[in-house]
């Protein structure tokens, strides 16, 4: 998809589609203004007899609209005025993404930006968002289909213009092409999501992200079964026992700071099919366990972000993947592995694995002694009964990370929700035949899996995102979402510009 920026006014601008706004209670922005006055009036009228439903997000189509030099012209509603704030900005935006993915028209002029939201948002907020926005719904997998012998007809306008009011200038493009650079990891981590598990297996993760570092210059390295044995990642090798599929440690490492700088560690669950092991899952809806490494795809579609956009800062991303399956040499529970750390560990269940991964990727972050670490995990059942699949789940070990993710979360719209890492929570995970155990009972799942994390992530500051409700949907329109990378891509960005906190 290309983008460009261009000022002018609406009525004069030649596209298949031209996409304005409208306030519920029949006020116009500047540029739909202009398009009224064009139109003499007509489309105040339209709007006067309710065609147009108050809800942000509604939309009308209008063909050969009289005043307008675009062939059709989608009427967007913006929701009451008084109330546009930053969700009712981005509901427009994804109508008029889905909108713009479905027309026959190959290009669009989109006029939006220049209704500002209540919370102040400026002008290179509002594109980046309508680039981001725009992108993503564009996004399209390709399912493995027998062959069809029906000419394929595509659809979805791929030339965007977005229409401002004043001149562009370099901040105005650059947050275009952050939003399209963002929106280019959201699509590479849907798509290693949205493949089955006996395509998308560690060493497809392995060498996807080998791909990446190839084609933007940065390291990559992947440790191998032996390499784990070597450096003592029992807990991690405990999980990879019964599944044929060797698994993979992923470190990729992107330079772009100064030399001395300190990295920020990403760290990604990688379970590419979990079935519970031992402890296995029901049947119903188990084929959505292969959703169960979109932490390592969040992170490897972060890395496409950072990179395609040179940010200046030193980023590490580390990945164990591995199925975990049930079979002969699975795991058991009740059994006792020795992690990376040297810290035991009782199994007491084989479907509590990413934290048994995790726990040795969070050991081995240590070695890049590093600014901070974040670690992305499709962690916990329990974080979606919590908190439903609206916000992720975090926890932390440093109030100031985690604020600071929380406020990029709200800017991105890929938010979070803190929950307490109190030590008293610490006292579940009691066991009496190892260091802890691997669960902590019935109560607070999300957060004991956090405090178990915790014990690993003592030598830095820690923050933990809880995916599992936000990472995929279900049902008809079943997929990876992408997320959280808008909100680690925001976090970066503004680590790069010295504007953290």
């Amino acid at each position: 998809m290309e983008f460009t920026i261009k000022a002018g006014t609406p009525e004069k601008v030649r596209a298949g589609i031209l996409v304005v706004g409208a306030y519920a209670d029949g006020a116009l922005p500047p540029s739909t203004q202009a398009l009224d006055k064009a139109a003499k009036g007509k489309l105040s009228a339209l709007l006067k007899r309710g065609d147009l439903d108050d809800k942000a997000g509604a939309t009308l189509l209008l063909h050969d609209f009289s005043g307008a030099a675009a062939e059709r012209v989608l009427v967007v509603s913006l929701g009451k005025a008084e109330d546009f704030g930053d969700k009712a900005f981005r509901d427009a935006l994804t109508a008029t993404a889905k909108a713009l993915a479905g027309t026959v028209a190959k290009d669009a002029v989109v006029a939006l930006a220049d209704a500002a939201p209540t919370t102040g948002r400026d002008l290179a907020w509002r594109l980046q968002q309508a680039s981001r926005l725009i992108a993503d719904g564009a996004y399209r997998f390709e399912p493995k289909k027998a062959p069809s012998k029906e000419a394929k007809k595509e659809r979805g306008a791929r030339k965007i213009t977005l229409l401002i009011g004043e001149k562009s200038n370099a901040a105005l493009e650059a947050a275009v092409q952050r939003g399209q650079a963002i929106a280019a990891g959201m699509a590479l981590t849907r798509d290693l999501g949205n493949q089955p598990g006996n395509v998308c297996t560690p060493a497809y993760l392995a060498e996807t992200a080998q791909a990446l570092g190839k084609e933007f210059k940065f390291g990559v390295e992947v440790l191998e079964r032996a390499d784990m044995e070597k450096l003592g990642m029992g807990s991690l090798l405990s999980v990879a026992r019964g599944s044929h599929q060797p698994p993979k440690f992923i470190v990729m490492q992107y330079k772009g700071g100064k030399a001395k700088a300190k990295p920020v560690v990403l760290v990604g669950k990688g379970v590419t099919f979990d079935t519970g092991g031992i402890s296995l899952k029901p049947a119903a809806e188990m084929d959505e366990m292969k959703y169960d490494m979109c932490g390592a795809a969040s992170v490897i579609g972060t890395f496409k972000t950072v990179a395609s956009l040179g940010l200046p800062i030193n980023l590490v991303g580390i990945v164990p993947a591995t199925e975990n399956m049930p079979g002969g040499s699975a795991t058991k529970p009740g059994d006792v592995v020795t992690s990376m750390s040297g810290q035991t560990i009782e199994v007491l269940n084989t479907d509590a694995e990413g934290r048994l991964i995790l726990c040795d990727a969070l050991t081995y972050a240590e070695r890049f002694k590093p600014e901070c670490v974040i670690d992305i995990a499709t962690l916990t059942g329990a974080c979606v009964v919590a908190l439903g699949k609206i916000p992720s789940g975090l926890l932390a070990n440093d109030d100031d990370l985690a604020a600071e993710l929380l406020k990029r979360g709200t800017e991105s719209g890929d938010r979070a929700w803190q929950l307490p890492l109190w030590e008293e929570y610490q006292e579940l995970l009691k066991s009496n035949f190892a260091d802890m155990g691997n669960i902590g009972g019935r109560y607070g799942g999300t957060i004991t899996a956090a405090c178990f994390l915790s014990r690993f992530a003592k030598a830095y500051k820690w923050a933990h995102l809880d995916i599992a409700g936000t990472a995929w949907i279900s049902g008809d329109a079943k997929g990876a979402t992408g997320r959280p990378v808008p909100l680690l891509a925001e976090f970066l960005i503004a680590r790069a510009g010295g504007q953290a906190g």
